[in-house]
């Protein structure tokens, strides 16, 4: 039985045993729980189920695949999750550190990363194959065109690491563009010193206005009277690391 790759569901199936198996090595956490995201026909599951301290799981859309998936590795039993991982309540699911992998969607790629925001304090660990401007995007330095709104939320928790780059052929059917794999890692430390809410607001205010300079971009919120003069308004968005976004957001009234 084989599966055909499906365009609607933006499946692209990766090919190249060695790379497969550079990505379930590049995980690095401890989790116990490992949910795969996407396995199509299990180039990754086969290496993932080698590792006996870990606890697999793999959500599917598929019908196609799930059948696959349940013919030929029985050691899944209960754990293939036939559905949409958009919209699977992870704290359900999982109650301890969760690590996130997979040759994931390119339909859904930016909003499996939004999904992660939401449950970064469950989500500790994603590593996994994007677009390679998605991947680009991610992991972009402060002055980058490519440094924006995903970003700045994405780092302000995380350590994002570009790991390697992927060329079009090593998928079927090959997709239009290179791919990119990514290490995405909680970092503790990192912990925001104002209202996380607020500092969303401001952060997707100023780059959906990039162009402009924050003076222009951020006017709608009210600032202490003693900070409006601050040089940082003269800036715009891409050339500021999030402390300073957080600095900008301790002084809204």
């Amino acid at each position: 039985m084989i599966v055909k790759p499906k365009k609607r569901l933006g499946q692209h199936f990766l090919k190249n045993e060695a790379i497969a198996k550079q990505i379930v090595e590049a995980i690095v956490s401890n989790n116990k729980h490992v949910l795969e995201i996407g396995p199509g026909m299990g180039v990754l599951t086969k290496y993932l189920l080698q590792n006996q301290d870990v606890e697999l799981s793999v959500v599917e859309l598929d019908e196609e695949s799930v059948l696959y998936l349940n013919a030929h590795f029985s050691e899944l039993k209960e754990k293939i999750f036939a559905e949409d991982f958009l919209q699977l309540p992870l704290d359900k699911l999982y109650h301890e550190n969760l690590t996130i992998i997979g040759n994931f969607p390119y339909n859904i790629s930016s909003q499996i990363l939004f999904k992660l925001l939401d449950y970064k304090e469950l989500v500790t660990e994603l590593v996994g194959m994007f677009q390679k401007e998605v991947a680009e995007r991610v992991a972009a330095k402060p002055g980058n065109k490519q440094y924006g709104i995903l970003t700045v939320l994405l780092q302000a928790f995380y350590d994002i690491e570009y790991l390697f780059t992927v060329d079009e052929n090593e998928f079927n059917p090959p997709p239009k563009v290179k791919s990119a794999v990514i290490r995405v890692t909680r970092n503790r430390d990192k912990k925001l010193s104002c209202d996380e809410q607020l500092f969303k607001r401001v952060v997707k205010t100023a780059f959906n206005q990039r162009r402009k300079t924050l003076r222009n971009s951020l006017k709608v919120f009210n600032f202490l009277e003693s900070f409006k003069s601050d040089p940082i308004f003269d800036l715009r968005p891409e050339r500021l690391l999030v402390a300073q976004f957080e600095l900008i957001v301790e002084h809204i009234v």
